[in-house]
């Protein structure tokens, strides 16, 4: 029997996997992708500070920020909303920061990853997928499919890393659909703004532009209706669709490659712990891409897991106190993620003339008062614990 099988070798349970090396508890992970591939294309991923600082720990970052293009800095973010006043600039110098974030490649991560996996010594099945998870009072039962499946892993704690694949017994996940998707896509803009991320709130939703290499990553907020025809569009077209929308804060929209969509949904797991079993990233919680909090609250699940596993003698892992102290240790810092990304969408999609005022206030105060805007960004960066 094992003590941890992680599925799911993707960002955040690699991450979990290397917390857990040289711990001498007996690890293994499983994943659907062949060995040296990733099952996505690449995309771009905002990562925080305080994510950097957990892939320094493991030994990961340096190795990706040495790769050429990998790791785009933020050091500026421009809030703004559209049709109403108010703006907030917050800046990587006020928190004594090389930068606020990093804009990423998955791709490129993820191989990062992978390589720290095999040097560490974790192993980890490719191709092998999990079905279902039932606890006993024992261990948990991990069903899985591969060429040599037989029967299920035995583990005194299973960890479910990768998304919704994995059905956990006496866990349930609830869905809200926004009812809109994130027409995404790599805009360039003439003159270039090397390092500054734009968060633009309008009536239809939000639209993001990211820092990454020479161009800047889109992330739009459409009804699937507008969507297609905007990608129907030709190249020009689009570009001056999106300046209309986006408004005066950034001009010079000069290309668009890429274009794709995909929908937005909230979904939460209820509880996040079962029996013998805990589900982190986003299959404990899936959010929508505003303020780039959904990723980094996977890592923070992953590395406060890894340190709950580690405090707990090997007889006990798994059982109903270890994992009632990792549900506490998180329980704040999840809550206030979901609410943090939902409540955004929800007041900032409003396009009533009495919500403009008193975002714009808000928007105001943050970017009048250092005090606020360092706090602000403190939670930004490392989450509510």
């Amino acid at each position: 029997m094992h003590d941890v099988v992680i599925v799911g070798a993707g960002p955040v349970g690699a991450t979990l996997a290397l917390a857990l090396a040289g711990s001498g508890l007996d690890v293994v992970a499983i994943d659907g992708r062949p060995a040296g591939a990733t099952l996505r294309q690449d995309r771009s991923l905002a990562l925080s500070y305080g994510s950097r600082l957990t892939l320094e720990r493991l030994g990961v970052w340096p190795v990706l920020e040495a790769a050429a293009g990998a790791a785009t800095p933020i050091t500026e973010i421009d809030v703004s909303q559209a049709g109403g006043f108010g703006k907030a600039t917050l800046t990587a110098a006020m928190q004594s920061l090389p930068a606020l974030g990093y804009v990423v490649s998955y791709v490129a991560l993820q191989g990062a990853l992978d390589a720290a996996l095999a040097r560490a010594g974790v192993p980890v099945r490719f191709g092998t997928t999990a079905s279902r998870i039932r606890g006993t009072p024992a261990h948990a039962e991990v069903s899985v499919a591969d060429a040599d499946a037989g029967a299920p892993m035995r583990a005194r704690l299973a960890v479910v890393a990768d998304g919704t694949g994995t059905a956990v017994d006496g866990i349930v996940r609830e869905r809200h659909d926004y009812g809109q998707v994130a027409l995404v896509g790599a805009v360039s803009l003439e003159p270039p703004h090397p390092g500054v991320a734009y968060e633009r709130f309008t009536p239809d939703g939000p639209v993001a532009l990211l820092p990454e290499r020479d161009h800047h990553a889109l992330v739009w907020t459409m009804t699937p209706a507008i969507a297609e025809a905007m990608l129907a569009l030709p190249e020009r077209a689009f570009l001056d669709g999106l300046a209309r929308h986006f408004g005066a804060r950034v001009t010079g929209f000069a290309g668009i490659a890429g274009r794709r969509t995909f929908p937005l949904v909230l979904e939460r797991a209820r509880p996040a712990v079962a029996a013998r079993a805990a589900v982190i990233g986003n299959a404990a919680q899936q959010l929508h891409p505003v303020a780039g909090q959904g990723f980094n609250l996977g890592l923070r699940d992953a590395w406060e897991l890894a340190q709950t596993i580690l405090r707990t003698p090997r007889a006990a892992l798994g059982g109903g106190a270890m994992l009632a102290a990792y549900a506490a240790r998180r329980r704040v810092d999840r809550a206030a993620g979901i609410a943090f990304t939902h409540g955004l969408v929800r007041i900032f999609g409003n396009d009533a003339a009495f919500a403009r005022w008193p975002r714009g206030l808000a928007l105001a105060a943050l970017d009048l008062v250092p005090p606020a805007k360092r706090a602000f960004t403190r939670v930004m960066l490392h989450g509510m614990h």
